[in-house]
């Protein structure tokens, strides 16, 4: 099975905007885990320009699925998240002021700092998850912080799938079959969409959970939320069953 994580970063974005509270941000997270996601992903930044620490603490308590809370393990983050103890934590290593998430970990420079982090993590009963480029010479210092997963940034893949699909997708099939070796769970991230979302888990079928929010939610404008979510739950599914030209 592969899980559907709904981020709801852009609605919390589109909701701020204006100020009050259109978007409900509350009812767009019941709705989404109703439509058939099988979780919720947030990402909440330091200057609250779209999910707020507030958010974190009333999502938490519409949460049905799985609950999985990105972010740059700051002080600040740790406390809040082990304080909400959701389902998971992906630790992610961007900095204050960047619009978004645009790479994972050297976790060959940080593995120290992330092996405190993820124990802090797991003595409150929280998965973990480390975000990694598709370079499969980190996995072995990712395996040895005591990370459950390992999310694959797919931003590059993502850039380069129009052009040669092929060769953005070797980088990550490579890095999975790592990963596999080294018992680790296999998510993914960043700029997956309705056209690629197929090619990326018919390729890497280990793949066990995508966060998917911007384009999601973009591509929700014109389908509606709930085919939106509906379509990604079948290619998913279409992809999963295939056998033809995977690696595992």
């Amino acid at each position: 099975m592969v899980r559907l994580s709904v981020n709801l970063n852009k609605i919390a974005t589109l909701r701020n905007a204006r100020g009050g509270n259109i978007p409900d941000l509350l009812q767009v997270a019941i709705d989404v885990q109703k439509f058939g996601c099988q979780g919720i992903t947030i990402h909440p930044r330091p200057d609250g320009r779209h999910i707020t620490y507030k958010d974190v603490y009333d999502i938490n308590s519409v949460i049905t699925t799985e609950f999985n809370i990105e972010g740059n393990p700051s002080e600040k983050f740790m406390k809040l998240v082990m304080d909400i103890k959701p389902s998971q934590v992906t630790l992610v290593p961007d900095s204050d002021n960047a619009i978004t998430s645009d790479s994972g970990w050297n976790t060959f420079l940080y593995q120290d700092f992330l092996t405190d982090k993820i124990r802090k993590l797991k003595n409150h009963g929280i998965r973990t998850s480390i975000f990694l480029d598709p370079n499969p010479e980190l996995v072995s210092y990712a395996a040895k912080t005591g990370a459950d997963s390992i999310e694959l940034y797919t931003g590059y893949f993502s850039v380069g799938y129009s052009e040669n699909k092929w060769n953005s997708i070797n980088p990550y099939i490579e890095t999975a079959k790592i990963i596999v070796k080294n018992k680790m769970f296999i998510h993914a991230g960043h700029d997956l969409n309705l056209d690629n979302i197929y090619f990326l888990i018919e390729k890497i079928p280990n793949i066990s959970e995508v966060s998917i929010g911007h384009a999601l939610i973009c591509e929700s404008i014109y389908m509606g939320l709930e085919n939106t979510i509906q379509s990604y739950l079948k290619r998913i599914h279409k992809a999963r069953i295939k056998k033809n030209d995977t690696i595992f």
